[in-house]
């Protein structure tokens, strides 16, 4: 599972070079497109964390215990991939309404029509997206983990094809940089790749189903189904990603103006951060989150879960402070990296990014780093009321967590230039996400009868001395280096392993300088890997 979620960031990384290669990170074209490809993924994140989490996957897990479970199934998945078909058809010939939710006024006609364009190729993903979630969990009920994260990695081969054709048909961003290029074969090809790669997502699901001896059969009918029986986690669940998707909502509409906004301002200088550009940001600051984080708070889970069955708090306690800690260890370095490095790394990891985009979408991505280490806390914590199956605490501090990224985004618009409104954007998510940290602590603290916050805290000061002393030294080979946004590929690598290479070495030293005993929580599961376990 692991190695698939791997192996798909990594083809991810290449697809998104491509697509900057394209369409570029800043500018009207690559902000429509956004728009158009993200919401479909807004509308399934809607959908898989209400009627799908808390209604379906559940009665997906049930039917493998029912004495009837093909009927069940068959019942289950048929209506659940009919809705989903009437859903996504409904959106998709509304796409001028669905898209036009989360663009701003300010936009022109022919940026407008250009995004409805693109949305009428990209809303039929969320029909797929929705398959594969529901052939997935069919696949993970029947204990076969492994292809439902390794679909995604097809997904980008495809897009990676898709796109390269693009660039060998139409060329890149530089001669398909303004509106009245994008003629309707340029439309259809870029629209129909980026859908056509989560169309065989979903479908190379069935190989592994049909092999394993699965048949779905079409069977309609609601009765026995057991629908009723929404789970309260489920329901729960689903109003907090309600509150989540209308800041979406809120950021967005901020993000589509600040372009138009800046330039009707009179601001002639780099290249404006829009809603692009924060997509561009988010998918790198994401990267450390994803591979480690996740996985640490993932592995972790079964055993707060079993724990919690058992009504064992002393060793969900003792496991969630271990996590805590463990995570920090990483996202605390993370930060320090990527506010160190945030233009080379940004030029490494997306190398078809102009110079002034390399700048803009930066700065977009620093502002997001600051927010790392919370992000990991509450990730970890949010696992922890689900094993109680909590699902109401989590709803209720969403609530503040959301006020506080609206209104500093809101605040950033008006106290800001709009070249900087992406950025305050991204400020603003990091103040939610300690706001969050800091409230779950609080709920924790009842939850499990005390936690061990002395030695929590104690470790992150150790590690924030450890990660400034790193990233001063980080900051000053990177001075000394010199740097530039439009230097090459080559050199961004250069610099970035110098300077990364030299900041974990610094790191590493200081932690064991102060006895920091987590690192090797850390450290351990990759030097088994490497055949030799770390020094104690």
């Amino acid at each position: 599972m692991a190695s698939g979620t791997a192996v798909s960031r990594a083809l991810g990384l290449v697809r998104n070079l491509l697509l900057v290669a394209v369409i570029g990170a800043t500018g009207s074209i690559a902000d429509a497109f956004d728009i158009a490809n993200k919401v479909p993924n807004i509308l399934f994140a809607i959908i898989a964390g209400g009627v799908l989490n808390a209604v379906i996957v559940p009665q997906v897990m049930r039917a493998y215990r029912s004495p009837n479970s093909q009927e069940y199934l068959d019942k289950l998945l048929t209506l659940s991939g009919t809705a989903l078909l009437l859903l996504t058809a409904v959106c998709t010939l509304g796409a001028s309404v669905t898209v036009g939710i989360y663009i701003d006024e300010s936009w022109s006609a022919a940026q407008v029509s250009l995004a409805v364009a693109f949305g009428f190729w990209c809303i039929p993903q969320l029909f797929f997206y929705g398959l594969y979630t529901l052939l997935g969990q069919v696949l993970n009920a029947r204990s076969q983990f492994g292809p439902f994260m390794w679909a995604p990695a097809l997904n980008n081969v495809v897009s990676i094809i898709g796109f390269s054709a693009f660039l060998l048909v139409y060329g890149g961003s530089a001669v398909n940089g303004d509106l009245g290029d994008w003629s309707t074969g340029k439309v259809t090809l870029l629209g129909a790749v980026a859908t056509l790669g989560v169309v065989s997502q979903a479908l190379v699901l069935i190989i592994p189903l049909w092999r394993s001896g699965f048949r779905w059969h079409l069977r309609y009918g609601v009765r026995g189904v057991g629908l009723r029986s929404v789970g309260r986690v489920g329901a729960w669940t689903f109003a907090a990603v309600l509150l989540d998707q209308l800041a979406v909502w809120v950021t967005t509409k901020i993000a589509t103006a600040a372009p138009v906004t800046a330039r009707a301002d009179g601001y002639d200088g780099l290249a404006v951060a829009g809603n692009g550009a924060y997509t561009q940001a988010l998918m790198v600051y994401l990267l450390p989150h994803s591979l480690v984080t996740v996985s640490i708070a993932t592995a972790l889970f079964t055993g707060m879960s079993a724990a919690a069955a058992r009504g064992d708090v002393e060793t969900i306690r003792a496991t969630v402070s271990r996590g805590l800690r463990v995570i920090a260890v990483f996202t605390v370095f993370a930060t320090s990296v990527l506010v160190v490095l945030s233009q080379p790394a940004m030029k490494l990891l997306v190398p078809t990014l102009p110079a002034e985009d390399v700048v803009v979408v930066g700065r977009v991505m620093l502002a997001m780093a600051l927010g790392l280490v919370p992000l990991g806390a509450m990730v970890l914590m949010k696992w922890v009321y689900f094993a109680f199956e909590d699902g109401r605490t989590v709803f209720l501090i969403q609530i503040p967590v959301t006020i506080v990224l609206m209104a500093g985004a809101w605040v950033g618009s008006l106290t800001l230039p709009a070249q900087w409104w992406v950025v305050g954007i991204a400020a603003a998510m990091s103040l939610s996400n300690l706001v969050a940290v800091l409230l779950r602590v609080g709920g924790m603290v009842k939850r499990l009868d005390g936690l061990d916050l002395s030695r929590i805290l104690r470790l992150h000061v150790q590690l924030v001395i450890a990660a400034a002393v790193a990233g001063g030294i980080g900051w000053f080979v990177l001075k000394v280096w010199e740097f530039e946004p439009g230097d090459s590929w080559f050199t961004a690598l250069g610099v970035t392993a110098l300077v990364g290479t030299t900041m974990t070495a610094v790191y590493v030293l200081a932690l064991r300088l102060m006895g920091v005993e987590e690192l090797t929580g850390l450290a351990e599961p990759v030097m088994k890997k490497l055949g030799r376990r770390p020094r104690r």
